[in-house]
């Protein structure tokens, strides 16, 4: 699969798809390694759980494009919005590898190893030069560029990657949900952090 067809699916079956998939920015390319998948309404661990607001309104949206919001008063994460329009669905990214533009992801992140350049989803967006302002970019036209890998899942059946999948990271709702995917064996995968007691 190559089109983004394949992203007006369950964010749980869109997921493990995107695994492999290179998004495109300002200069840098990145393979995707890690992403975790929301469910809108049904999913109490989603910022879409409650309803549509100023802040998630691209999640209800049409699918194909990035849902960014800012976090920790400091950072910018990013997600690819799945399901179809008017039902909220969106894949965090994770973790990347990056395959192109290297310096321009390493003026970004200077005082990174090469290895943890994405690994995280604020350092992904940092990275990619990906800010607030992009939330609501259309993945299929640029400037923000995302293409599906061309090999299926390996436990997809018939496919050659080898997927893992684990609960969230930092999660209080629906903790133990096993929506967390992740190419097995690759070293830019972030570690899993359970959410800190309060």
């Amino acid at each position: 699969m190559t089109g983004l067809d394949v992203l007006a699916g369950p964010p749980v079956d869109v997921a493990p798809l995107l695994l492999g998939a290179v998004l495109s920015h300002a200069g840098v390319s990145l393979r995707l390694t890690e992403v975790e998948a929301y469910d809108g309404a049904d999913d109490p661990g989603s910022h879409a759980y409650r309803g549509p607001t100023k802040r998630n309104q691209v999640m209800f949206g049409s699918p194909g494009h990035l849902y960014c919001y800012f976090t920790y008063g400091m950072h910018v994460c990013c997600n690819v919005v799945c399901r179809e329009e008017g039902r909220a669905g969106a894949v965090l990214l994770r973790a990347g590898e990056v395959i192109d533009g290297i310096e321009t992801a390493r003026s970004r992140r200077p005082k990174s190893s090469d290895r943890d350049l994405a690994r995280g989803p604020a350092r992904l967006c940092r990275a990619l030069g990906i800010a607030l302002d992009d939330d609501g970019a259309d993945l299929s036209s640029g400037p923000i560029r995302l293409s599906m890998p061309t090999t299926a899942p390996a436990n997809g059946g018939g496919g050659t990657r080898e997927i893992s999948t684990g609960p969230r990271v930092g999660l209080r709702q629906a903790p133990d949900w096993a929506w967390r995917f992740w190419l097995s064996g690759e070293p830019t995968v972030s570690a899993y952090r359970p959410a800190k007691p309060r």
